[in-house]
């Protein structure tokens, strides 16, 4: 038999939300509302499907191997150097190109201990060593994550906003850490959910690469752009960093008709603008009306909010989700990010809003 890897045994695999026809075919649930995955409720741009579609009939030609109109658009939208823009098959593509190229076998790369998983996973993957760091007050604690840097450190991943519970840390705070690694250390700033925030002290990565020599930043279209089943994201970086990921890139890593899609959505601003408005103002009513009801929510700046229940039995999140499952209504176990007590719910339509929020106070009048 053959053997696989020892450092690929004792990885968990990611355990992605469900697709809604899989839901429906194996609880029976007609009409289900997924609130899981932190997807747009308003969808993706009308300007992007109608360029995707058009594009479809060039489905038997290679694309152009950079993506370089949507490398361009990017740049112009936030005011950068194409050259140093990769694009990726999602941003998990970015990560795992990240930790191969600058991973060697027994390598450290520093974590939060309840953040994406991905980071671990990819780590493991190519032969790194993990290091977890405890959140504070659902918080990074970049003063933590500091001192656990060594002479093997090799990358630093923060996610900000993090997943899943939508805290940020101010500019001040990630440019402190910053200065105190040492230049060996690369700096990965996963700002997937930057468009949602509007915090003033903010700052989603652009000017620390701009600024640094050992900072990457990297972004993804499956959010507030609404193109998550295409899997496109990008990075920004300096020029070396980017120079060394290219030459491991595969030469048709993102599809063309995904590259149509992104130059048509990033340039449709008023979509963007619109999916901002509607998150800003149910994000402030879940965490309101949800706190009414007797149950904490973690402060958010991103698309979702994180709902903490009580561990008196018929109360627990387990105990809710499988309530709100037979609603219809699917939320994110967060169990597998040390959070057993808590659902993560993304910011949905106003009438999937409104019936979550009515389910949660059913479920705790159920159990009083």
């Amino acid at each position: 038999m053959i053997e696989i890897g020892k450092h690929i045994e004792g990885i968990e695999p990611y355990k992605p939300g469900k697709p809604l026809e899989e839901l429906e075919r194996e609880l029976g649930i007609k009409n289900a509302i997924k609130l899981a995955s932190n997807e747009n409720p308003l969808g993706p741009s009308k300007k992007a499907l109608t360029v995707l579609k058009k594009s479809l009939a060039g489905l038997h030609r290679y694309p152009e191997g950079s993506g370089r109109r949507l490398r361009e658009a990017i740049a112009q939208k936030h005011k950068l150097k194409s050259d140093q823009v990769i694009l990726g098959n999602g941003s998990d593509e970015i990560m795992d190109l990240a930790a191969k190229t600058f991973l060697e076998p027994g390598d450290e790369a520093i974590l939060g201990d309840q953040t994406f998983s991905i980071y671990q996973i990819t780590v493991a993957a190519h032969h790194g060593v993990g290091i977890r760091v405890p959140l504070r007050d659902g918080r990074f604690d970049l003063e933590a994550i500091g001192a656990r840097v060594t002479p093997l450190t090799r990358l630093v991943f923060i996610c900000n906003p993090n997943n899943p519970t939508g805290t940020y840390v101010p500019f001040d705070q990630v440019k402190r850490l910053q200065n105190s690694l040492p230049a060996h250390v690369l700096l990965v700033l996963d700002a997937a959910y930057a468009e949602y925030v509007q915090r003033n002290d903010y700052e989603s990565g652009i000017e620390l690469v701009a600024t640094t020599d050992n900072v990457v930043m990297t972004r993804t279209f499956s959010k507030i752009y609404g193109l998550a089943a295409l899997r496109l994201g990008w990075l920004y970086g300096p020029a070396h960093v980017v120079d060394a990921v290219n030459r491991i890139r595969g030469p048709f890593n993102v599809n063309g008709p995904a590259i149509a899609a992104g130059v048509a959505a990033i340039r449709d601003t008023a979509h963007v603008e619109h999916a901002r408005e509607h998150n800003a103002r149910w994000l402030a009513w879940l965490t309101e009306e949800i706190g009414r009801l007797g149950l904490p929510v973690t402060p958010s700046v991103a698309n979702f909010v994180l709902i903490h229940f009580p561990q008196d039995p018929g109360r627990t999140a387990k105990d809710a989700d499988a309530f709100l499952t037979k609603r219809g209504l699917i939320l994110r176990q967060v169990g597998a990010y040390k959070l057993p007590h808590a659902l993560r719910m993304s910011v949905g339509t106003e009438e999937a809003n409104r019936l979550a929020v009515q389910a949660l106070k059913d479920f705790l009048g159920t159990a009083a």
